[in-house]
């Protein structure tokens, strides 16, 4: 009741591809196998980065001309500026060390000027003391 001969066009397709990737394989393993494919393989790439060398010169001197700058003279001028960057963070801290080391000295010195005026005011005072003493005894003694 049911035909064996219907045409199947799944099963046609996968036969033939089983038997012409089979055929494939064993043509594409031959052939990379060969020392004259590994060798055109070399020469192929060989061309391909002399083409890119020839591609970066051609950029690098459109570049120029249109004085557009590279990469290198960025990464140069980066530099550069990190650098400066640097030395002007050193220099403010030099000059934060300059302005405390000179703000402490100033601060000493006027201790030193209040120390001599408070020495100035004990030995008044003392001297005041000597004589309020010398006036209580006098007046005492009379």
């Amino acid at each position: 009741m049911t035909q064996s001969n219907s045409f199947d066009a799944f099963n046609l397709f996968k036969e033939m591809y089983n038997k012409t990737e089979s055929a494939w394989r064993e043509v594409i393993q031959e052939t990379l196998e060969k020392p004259s494919f590994s060798e055109s393989l070399g020469n192929v790439q060989t061309s391909y980065l002399q083409y890119q060398e020839l591609v970066n010169k051609m950029t690098e001197n459109f570049l120029k001309q249109a004085n557009v700058p590279s990469k290198e003279t960025i990464a140069d001028l980066a530099s550069l500026v990190i650098n400066v960057e640097s030395k002007v963070d050193s220099l403010e801290e030099f000059l934060e060390e300059q302005t405390i080391n000179a703000e402490i000295d100033q601060l000493s010195k006027k201790i030193t000027k209040l120390e001599k005026k408070m020495d100035t005011i004990i030995d008044l005072l003392n001297k005041n003391a000597e004589l309020l003493q010398v006036n209580n005894s006098e007046v005492v003694s009379k």
